[in-house]
């Protein structure tokens, strides 16, 4: 009976174990390492400062995150990296762990130690990576803290092992400018980096603990043996130690970008032992924690992965810069301090605005106000708001002042910062004289010139919307006359519309549209794009565009040219025009919210089908799984909102225009123990079309939600059904901020 009842338990209790798997099983960290997808498989943790990930040692947009699935070997362990950006940058402070087995050096790695690996013996999950270097015999395991970067290596017998630290190695646009080596004792290291690359003035300071004393060490000097201290462009040091089979030697090290006793300070506070598993499994928690905001129900273990592996790389990004003091390297070049916030820099705003910085504001509710002050603070610092900032510099990567978007849509769902000193740096942004805004404002167009990027047609459209933002704010805050001036600046776009061929078209300065016009063709005058892929920019005024195109029919007719006029073979596409479906390209931004745009005719089950297209060929639970650069948790956090059911095509609207779901059902955890669940009923390989929704019990009769009912928990079925359901259905106000 004992037996029988032992028995029982088991049985009955196994669901429930089944359960509780943990969430970060499911991460797949190699998504997007092949392919253009640029992300990186090494150890951090949400939004830290460390990235600690294998490089491979050799250049190349390949390689831009370091690391490149196809390649077979690795040259050694970086502390910082991008995720899933076209720009090769930081690559901080290689350790690389050797021994007297291999000694070979290559070419193509600037002759640096290596060793050959494969995929068999390499592993990956949230917070945690570990491969073994072939050549030495040496396990390498990495883990991360915020601040902190942890190693173990696990090495052979052997009187010649040694961990090999190189702050002058470089890659791809990174470059070392001063760099400096202090052996303190036989456990300890302090030093920095300074570097410019895509952002000119980059400063990391370092300490390193080690659990095992080394037993000497050789210190260079670019390339020559020196004493200690070392300063130069590039220095090196060699530690030796005689290892027995399986002796673990633990490396742990702090940072700071203002200064060495803030890397004191991290080290102290966020990695005390030397304890690595215990880093290893408190990094695994922080990781679980935040994947449990959002829970899926799906048979399909390869949707599940890509799901999760999704959220984890939608918090990859923006990376926190201030260190346990508060200090930090400003944008002007001076240590500053973050008082009563944490600092995060890191903002790839021209891919983020559209739908990671509105998902934050769902599942981040405790990060978007120190976003927000970070935003500000570049502000106080330079006297504008971010365009692409990392690493306390200014970048001025892409176009726009898409900080603008991010401000006001976290002003207008409630969370609390300096409104009077968010809305001046907004106008202040928007009234800049750089970057054409000045003639921009002038023309009421950004006018077609000479430059390789010149981007006009572009500007034009993301200015406007940005200046809508601003309009909104203004009013809201009873700023009447910025009001008036900021709404007619948002209909700007206008100024380039092109009657006769019926698309944005450049503009010359004296008024004269260029010719030669090819819609299709990737030109200057296009940010990464072409005129079909921009065409779609008016996110502030979709009612307008449709009004604009020649009513509805013409839009839809329209839409459904975007998705079927596929490239020719003699059509020369650009790098980043990947991810096609017609001119459609997933792979890159500007696309992302044009399927949505169906909900403005009365064939809403077009982006049904569009998006359930999208999510299950455009992302894939493999290496290559990434269509396109991730860009620091966009592509990631489109599909985050798709497969849940809607989609931000206003991302500081307040609103979220439907589409139809991935899953059976999702649940989406809240402040102050609120759900709000997303059922699809029905749902199956055959049924991915929407009958009706049910919004906390009530039919809703339009074609949007908005935030408050989303944070407000609730419920919001999809009844699913095997055909399209069309009718016309209320779309969200232009002049209104829900």
């Amino acid at each position: 009976m004992k037996k029988l009842g032992l028995y029982l338990i088991i049985l009955f209790t196994l669901p429930a174990f089944a359960q509780q798997q943990q969430l970060t099983e499911f991460v797949n960290p190699f998504i997007g390492t092949d392919g253009p997808g640029n992300t990186y498989p090494g150890a951090t943790v949400p939004y830290g400062m460390v990235q600690l990930s294998p490089d491979i040692g050799i250049p190349g947009w390949d390689r831009i995150a370091g690391y490149f699935y196809q390649d077979s070997i690795i040259s050694g362990f970086s502390h910082m990296h991008l995720s899933g950006t076209g720009a090769g940058d930081l690559y901080d402070i290689l350790v690389m762990p050797t021994n007297s087995r291999f000694s070979k050096r290559i070419k193509e790695n600037n002759y640096k130690p290596f060793s050959t690996f494969d995929h068999s013996s390499e592993n990956a999950s949230p917070g945690y990576y570990s491969v073994l270097l072939k050549d030495y015999g040496i396990k390498a395991e990495l883990t991360a803290t915020k601040r902190t970067g942890v190693h173990r290596y696990t090495f052979p017998e052997d009187e010649n092992s040694k961990i090999n630290i190189d702050l002058g190695y470089s890659l791809n646009w990174d470059r070392p400018t001063e760099t400096y080596l202090n052996v303190i004792d036989s456990v300890t290291i302090e030093g920095y980096r300074k570097s410019s690359g895509w952002a000119k003035d980059q400063r990391v300071y370092f300490v390193m603990k080690l659990s095992k004393p080394f037993e000497d060490y050789k210190l260079y000097k670019n390339d020559s043996l020196t004493k200690n201290p070392v300063e130069a462009v590039s220095t090196k040091l060699v530690l030796n130690f005689s290892t027995s089979e399986g002796e673990q030697v633990v490396l742990k090290t702090g940072f700071s970008t203002a200064n060495l006793d803030g890397a004191y300070a991290s080290l102290k506070t966020e990695t005390p032992h030397f304890d690595f598993d215990r880093y290893r499994m408190r990094a695994d928690k922080t990781w679980e924690r935040e994947l449990q905001k959002i829970r899926i129900e799906t048979e399909d273990k390869d949707q599940r992965s890509v799901f999760y592996t999704m959220m984890y790389q939608s918090m990859l990004a923006p990376t926190l810069l201030s260190d346990p003091n508060g200090n930090y390297k400003g944008a002007n070049g001076k240590v500053m301090q973050a008082e009563g916030f944490e600092r995060y820099d890191t903002f790839s705003l021209w891919d983020t605005f559209r739908a990671a910085h509105p998902l934050y504001t769902i599942i981040q509710p405790e990060r978007t106000p120190d976003f927000v002050e970070s935003l500000l603070a570049h502000y106080k610092e330079t006297g504008l708001l971010p365009v692409w900032s990392m690493q306390g510099n200014e970048t001025n990567m892409m176009l726009g002042y898409h900080a603008v978007p991010v401000v006001v849509d976290a002003y207008f769902k409630g969370f609390e910062f300096d409104a009077g000193l968010a809305y001046e740096a907004c106008k202040a942004s928007a009234m800049a004289n750089d970057r054409k805004i000045d003639v921009y404002r002038e023309l009421g167009y950004v006018p077609a010139g000479d430059e390789n990027e010149d981007w006009s047609v572009s500007k034009t459209l993301e200015y406007a919307y940005d200046d809508w933002c601003v309009a909104m704010f203004a009013k809201d805050l009873g700023k009447e006359e910025d009001y008036r001036y900021f709404l007619e600046r948002s209909e700007n776009w206008k100024n380039l519309y092109d009657e006769k061929s019926g698309f944005f078209r450049p503009k010359r300065k004296d008024g004269e549209f260029v010719e030669d016009f090819i819609p299709k063709e990737y030109t200057k005058y296009f940010s990464e794009s072409n005129a079909w892929q921009y065409f779609w920019f008016v996110p502030q005024d979709i009612p307008g565009l449709i009004k604009k195109t020649g009513g509805e029919e013409r839009f839809e007719q329209k839409l459904d040219s975007m998705f079927s006029f596929h490239p020719e073979a003699g059509d020369k596409l650009p790098i980043f025009s990947t991810g096609m479906i017609g001119q459609y390209a997933h792979g890159n931004e500007p696309s992302h919210h044009v399927a949505y745009l169906y909900n403005y005719t009365d064939r809403p089950s077009e982006a049904q089908s569009l998006v359930r297209e999208i999510l299950t060929t455009q992302y894939r639970n493999e290496p290559a799984g990434h269509c396109g650069n991730e860009d620091c948790g966009q592509m990631s956090s489109w599909y985050i909102f798709s497969s849940l059911g809607f989609y931000p095509v206003n991302p500081a609207h307040g609103t979220y225009l439907l589409g139809a779901p991935l899953f059976k059902s999702a649940e989406i955890s809240l402040p102050g123990g609120k759900k709000f669940v997303i059922r699809a009923e029905g749902l199956s390989e055959d049924n991915i079309y929407v009958k009706r929704v049910r919004l906390n019990g009530k039919r809703l009769e339009r074609a949007f939600i908005t935030h408050d009912e989303i944070t407000g928990g609730g419920e919001l079925i999809f009844e699913m059904t095997d055909e399209p359901v069309d009718r016309k259905l209320q779309t969200p106000e232009p002049d209104k901020i829900y």
